[in-house]
């Protein structure tokens, strides 16, 4: 699998986000049915000051967010709640920021391991990256099922049962 970790916050080094991030895509692109070894991502584990840049510039938000995602390419299902359809050609999908401050803060206030947290927003950028959104409600409604059911068989319990929640992601999809 081709995962590029791109570390610019050297507190994700410590937190193991290059083993993290391989995890969480290859179990994302499994569960869906693709090869890892055939895609390529690139996960960048920077800072609150950075990510908030990299809001501003892409969104216009000029605030920290736990996770920002650029897919290579429009992937998105046309019907509301549909599936959207498998890449083909190009390897790259694209990539994803998370930032560290956030991402510690919101786990805390969760009760949950920092780990357990990054995977899941690593997962959630994951699907950005192959078309699935929360926009639209009958959207996110699939998302969030295909997520909780990625995390199941990476021992991360459910995000969304409010038992621990850390809150709603906040990832540029809104």
């Amino acid at each position: 699998m081709s995962v590029d970790v791109v570390i610019e916050d050297q507190r994700w080094e410590a937190a193991g986000l290059e083993e993290t991030a391989e995890r969480a895509v290859a179990a994302a692109l499994l569960h869906l049915g693709l090869e890892p070894d055939a895609w390529e991502i690139v996960v960048m584990g920077c800072d609150d000051a950075r990510i908030a840049e990299l809001n501003a510039d892409f969104r216009g938000k000029p605030q920290p967010t736990n996770v920002l995602s650029w897919p290579s390419e429009e992937r998105g299902a046309e019907v509301e709640g549909g599936v959207p359809a498998a890449p083909v050609g190009d390897p790259e999908l694209g990539d994803i920021a998370i930032a560290f401050d956030t991402c510690s803060r919101e786990a805390e206030a969760g009760g949950k391991p920092l780990t357990d947290h990054a995977i899941h927003l690593i997962v959630h950028g994951t699907l950005h990256l192959l078309g699935y959104d929360h926009v639209r409600e009958g959207d996110g409604d699939l998302m969030e099922a295909v997520e909780i059911a990625i995390l199941g068989k990476l021992g991360v319990p459910d995000p969304y049962n409010g038992s621990g929640s850390a809150g709603p992601i906040d990832d540029g999809k809104d």
